[in-house]
């Protein structure tokens, strides 16, 4: 199996455990999140579905989601030890705020505990795209189908914050998630290359409204 290149090929077993690893019932509480979403909501700039469309697709492909895929791509292709953690302080350091980073720190702490319970695994404490892309290393899954199902989970977990937030059916939510996929697939063409060379991020508005939250008043999610 190439696990480098864009033509992978999982395995039914390959598939689901990824499935196991970004569903909901994997404890890494991810629902706890909305990436500033929230507070894009609360001051009118997102209203309904068109302007989430627009947002997610900026965050996918200019924001945290292309960095992500590259910073789990690298981690996939690194040795482990210096190698990782030199690309796990680099994530760190790419977050754009105290939120921000405390999202990819907690959710990337809580997915090492409980893969490395139920892999046998050596996984010490990594941001999320860091902490995927060493499992995936680890597991024998391959790089590409890891990179576009990560990415997917991610944005379909914004859009069911987005179902709790504001007038979101569940009809129109899923529709959406369906829209964006492709946007998943294309973003993770970034983690193939792996080079932390290519990274770049222009999201602003989603940077801002990240440290926007950080004092907002009343709040359901934690960033």
């Amino acid at each position: 199996m190439d696990m480098h290149g864009p033509m992978d090929t999982p395995t039914d077993a390959d598939i689901l455990t990824l499935v196991q690893w970004f569903s909901p019932a994997w404890p890494v509480g991810s629902f706890a999140y909305s990436h500033g979403l929230e507070w894009l909501v609360e001051c009118g700039d997102i209203r309904g579905g068109d302007d989430l469309r627009s947002w997610l697709e900026d965050v996918i492909e200019h924001g945290a989601g292309r960095t992500d895929a590259i910073f789990l791509g690298a981690a996939f292709k690194a040795r482990g030890g210096s190698a990782l953690a030199e690309i796990d302080a680099a994530a760190r350091g790419f977050a754009s705020s105290k939120e921000r980073l405390m999202e990819t720190d907690l959710q990337g702490a809580a997915f090492c505990r409980i893969t490395a319970t139920v892999h046998g695994f050596d996984l010490p404490p990594l941001t999320y795209p860091v902490a995927v892309g060493r499992a995936a290393r680890l597991a024998g899954l391959p790089l590409g189908t890891t990179a576009r199902m990560f990415a997917q989970a991610v944005m379909s977990n914004l859009v069911t914050a987005a179902m709790r937030l504001m007038p979101l059916g569940q009809s129109e939510g899923h529709a959406l998630i369906r829209e964006l996929t492709p946007v998943c697939a294309r973003c993770a063409e970034a983690a193939l290359a792996g080079d932390l060379d290519m990274l770049s991020a222009t999201a602003f508005a989603a940077d801002l409204a990240s440290m926007r939250h950080e004092t907002q008043y009343s709040r359901v999610f934690r960033t």
